[in-house]
This record gives structure tokens, C-alpha cells and sequence, in this order.
């Protein structure tokens, strides 16, 4: 399997923010990661990207044991986020907001760069080029010279996506990408999911924008109170008597 949580638990101060949840995320699927506000699924998130580890159990990523990795290195083995709030280099243009996602790719280094090298210069073209492309793929081509600073919080996130995937992910986490997002945007961006999933990118997405991640998922996971409470595909989750009672309550 691709990425996959077995019995992880996570406390904070005696207070338990996820109890012994188990998720398997498989290679080219689009997952979806719901629950009410403080649910816990942006500290399963904050795990899975070495944030901080687990208490309890025990987090894979094709095959190998990443509880207790640091960032960088669970970065290298091919995941990579998105935020709620996202994370740019706002003084810097749209276009080197993508390039340094790729960058972090790339082989070259200072001197190399420097002294133009023949084959630094090959790469530093297919930087370029490549950032060009997702910035195709979101609409992005013409404020490529603008300082990201000056999008609009929709732009922004738009942006984010992309610099994640400069990075060359094998699996994509998108905390609530839809925010912001007008309805056609919101219908575009769905479109951009598939296209990456095509790619072979597994995408694993928080989201509160019901009608969008019953539209665009393979499977969803239900969290409540740090609790899987569901797990299934969207028909099952949208008639699960567990999950109505979550997002809306019990008669007296």
C-alpha cells in the first residue's frame, strides 16, 4: 500500500486527539479525510508529514516505517501538503514560488549554477519549463511575473498545489483546497484532481465542501472526536447513520 496508519494515536496534554485510527491509502486513489471541526484530521496530517509522531502505533509509506521521521526525510520519500492556510514565499513572483518546489528536486548546486555548466543550465531549463506547466494546469501562466503576495486567496492555494507538485509526490495531501473557492472555481479544481490522479499521484484530501469530496473520492474516512467512526465509498459514507448523527446531532 502506499501510505498506511495502523492504530495511531496521538495525545496532547492528556487530551487524546486521535485513538487508534487505521487508514490505508492505495497508489493512484483519491482519498477523503472528513469530520467535524476538531475531529482531528489535520493532527493526523501534521503525523503523517513528521510534524510530530505518534504516541501509539505506527505510520508506513511503501513499506517503510516513518512514525518517527523527520519532515524532510518522509519529504523525500515522495509526500508532500498542502496547508489551510497556504504557505508561500509571498515577497517572491508566482513563477519562483513553483520553481523552488522543484529545486528541491534538482542536483545542482550554487557553484554549478554559477559557473553555467552545461549540464546545470539542462536542468535549470527543465525547472523552468516545469513550473510552467502547473502553472498551465491552474490557470496561473499569466501572473507567473506577479509577487504571489498580490493573488487572491483562491490563486494562492492554486498556487500551493502546484509548488507541492514541483516536488514529484507520489502522494499529495490537500488540507482543505476548496476554501475560498467560488463555485466554478471549486468545479475547475475538481477537474485538476482527476488529471493528477491520472499521473499516478495518490491524493489524500481534508475538506469540508461536501458535494465536492462525494464528487471527487474513491473512498472517505469519517473522524469524530479523533475516532473513525466510517470508512467507505461516498454513497455508503452520505447514508451512514454514524456519520449523520456526527455533523448533525440526535433528536432529544
Amino acid at each position: 500500500m502506499t501510505l498506511q496508519l495502523d492504530a495511531v494515536t496521538k495525545k496532547f496534554s492528556g487530551l487524546t486527539a486521535l485513538f487508534e485510527v487505521s487508514i490505508c491509502l492505495k497508489a493512484s486513489s483519491i482519498m477523503g479525510l472528513i469530520g467535524p471541526n476538531g475531529a482531528g484530521k489535520t493532527t493526523l496530517f501534521n503525523m503523517v508529514t513528521g510534524v510530530f509522531p505518534p504516541d501509539e502505533g505506527k505510520i508506513s509509506c511503501f513499506g517503510q516505517d516513518i512514525s518517527r521521521q523527520r519532515p524532510e526525510n518522509i519529504a523525500e520519500l515522495g509526500i508532500s501538503r498542502t496547508f489551510q492556510q497556504p504557505q508561500l514565499f509571498k515577497s517572491l513572483t508566482v513563477f519562483e514560488n513553483v520553481m523552488l518546489g522543484r529545486h528541491s528536486k534538482t542536483r545542482a548546486e550554487f557553484f554549478a549554477c554559477g559557473l553555467r555548466f552545461p549540464w546545470a543550465q539542462r536542468e535549470e531549463k527543465e525547472i523552468r519549463d516545469c513550473a510552467l506547466e502547473y502553472l498551465k494546469m491552474f490557470g496561473l501562466v499569466d501572473k507567473r511575473d506577479q509577487i504571489a503576495r498580490s493573488l487572491s486567496l483562491g490563486e494562492q492555494r492554486y498556487l500551493e498545489i502546484a509548488r507541492a507538485l514541483a516536488t514529484q509526490p507520489k502522494i499529495l495531501l490537500l488540507d482543505e483546497p476548496t476554501a475560498g473557492l467560488n463555485d466554478r472555481e471549486t468545479d475547475l479544481f475538481r477537474d485538476n484532481i482527476f488529471s493528477i490522479r491520472e499521473t499516478g499521484i495518490a491524493v489524500f484530501i481534508i475538506e469540508h465542501h461536501m458535494k465536492f469530496i462525494m464528487s471527487v473520492c474513491d473512498e472517505i474516512v469519517v473522524l469524530n472526536f479523533g475516532i473513525k467512526i466510517a470508512e467507505g465509498a461516498p454513497e455508503a459514507i452520505r447514508n451512514s447513520p454514524k456519520v449523520i448523527e456526527a455533523y448533525l446531532g440526535t433528536e432529544e
